[in-house]
């Protein structure tokens, strides 16, 4: 599939498809050492998945080559239960097809106001080809108020990402991927060094992609918050993915113990 064609694709009806994106024997080498290893897995509408494992398990990497920052060596990837070149697939196209990360504190810019934030390389232009700062401002007050239900004291479009709590900062990050109508979200450890307080929100936020029609996959290191949120768990291990479990048949301390037993198996 090409840029062209996945772009006409991603705009196809929500009926069209069953899967966001699915990956069929995926392998990533990096020289003679391999990353991933026949990877299968699916992605479907309206469901959040949790992604889990050691350090060094291959979260990064599957996630990478899931959304097109990394080519895979072998397999097959599918958006839209559509086939795609491996050749052509990248960050761009992926873009193209809905699909957007959120890094944790790495996408947003300190010190520009939260309105072009939102904007960002996707700039609304008028018939000159200047920025529309107006319709940018009014968008993104009614994303914040909005979609996000941003409701921050002494917050607005105007206010600097400086101003704002990790929380809330992914809050805006997420609202902005919804924004531009992602089906799939990809989180990378949203609440890596957050207050409990800030916690809750993000898992607020995770919630509401869900709410929304939307996917997520959601890689997180702490157990608790991603057990809360998630439909499904899949567990990788040594670039392989071991198990997919449903946290209503398991606790967080079963699934710690249960991660604990792959680590001795080394």
């Amino acid at each position: 599939m090409t840029a062209t064609q996945a772009t006409a694709r991603a705009r196809e009806p929500a009926g069209e498809f069953r899967h966001i994106v699915r990956l069929e024997g995926v392998q990533k080498y990096f020289g003679p050492i391999q990353g991933l290893k026949d990877i299968d897995l699916a992605i479907g509408r309206n469901e959040i998945v949790g992604l889990i494992g050691d350090n060094g398990a291959g979260k990064s990497t599957l996630i990478k080559v899931m959304t097109g920052v990394l080519k895979p060596t072998a397999g097959r990837i599918f958006v839209r239960d559509r086939e795609i070149s491996l050749g052509d697939y990248s960050v761009r196209m992926a873009h193209e097809l809905a699909i957007e990360t959120v890094y944790q504190d790495k996408s947003l810019a300190e010190k520009q106001p939260l309105w072009r934030n939102f904007f960002v390389g996707r700039q609304i232009t008028n018939r000159f080809g200047f920025i529309d700062i107006k319709r940018e401002r009014q968008i993104a007050e009614d994303m914040l108020l909005g979609s996000i239900g941003f409701r921050g004291v002494g917050i607005s479009v105007d206010s600097t990402v400086s101003q704002l709590s990790g929380g809330e900062r992914q809050g805006i990050a997420i609202g902005r991927a919804m924004h531009f109508n992602a089906d799939l979200i990809v989180l990378d450890e949203p609440t890596v060094a957050l207050a409990v307080s800030e916690v809750r929100k993000v898992l607020d936020f995770v919630r509401l992609i869900k709410s929304s029609g939307r996917a997520c996959v959601y890689i997180e290191h702490n157990l608790a918050h991603v057990h809360e949120v998630a439909d499904r768990l899949v567990v990788l291990d040594r670039g392989a993915v071991v198990a997919e479990i449903d946290p209503r048949t398991m606790t967080v301390p079963e699934l710690t113990e249960f991660l604990v037993a792959l680590q001795h198996k080394k």
